[in-house]
Parts: structure tokens; sequence; C-alpha cells
């Protein structure tokens, strides 16, 4: 069963502090227009760690796109939904 955009939105920010250690706002902070360089301060290696968390918790894979194709946690999460429909 597919999760909801809220869900999907909850699990990343677990996942984002998971990665950076609790250096993100909280979650309640957390907004879709979030940039996840510009706002959150993601290094190159924090990405990479977000990505195979993504993959593995949701089981899916970033398929002919790459994380910098992803600006905010808007857009990431428009991804999850998409791939959960697929």
């Amino acid at each position: 069963m597919a999760l909801s955009r809220n869900e999907i939105k909850e699990k990343l920010a677990e996942i984002m502090k998971m990665v950076m250690h609790d250096s993100i706002p909280d979650t309640a902070e957390l907004r879709e227009d979030s940039g996840l360089v510009t706002d959150l301060g993601l290094s190159s290696v924090g990405v990479l760690y977000v990505v195979i968390a993504i993959e593995e918790f949701f089981g899916i894979e970033f398929e002919d796109v790459g994380f910098g194709d992803f600006d905010t946690i808007g857009d990431v999460v428009d991804y999850i939904e998409q791939k959960q429909q697929a």
C-alpha cells in the first residue's frame, strides 16, 4: 500500500535527521519548499546517504535521475509518490 504524501514527508525527515545527525530543523519546520542544499546544507556525502536510505526504505531506485535533479523536499516527495504508483 502506498504511503500518503504526509507519511512520505515524515519518513524523509526521519531519514535526513539520521544522516545529518539531528542538524536539520524540526520536522514541523521542514517544508516542501525547503532546499536540500541551500536550506538544509546537505553535502555530497549526505546526499549519497539520503539516496541509499530512501531506496532501501521505500523500495525504489533513482533511475535516469540524479539527486541533483531535486532542489526541494517537495521534489523528492513527488518522485517517491510517482515511483510508488508505478
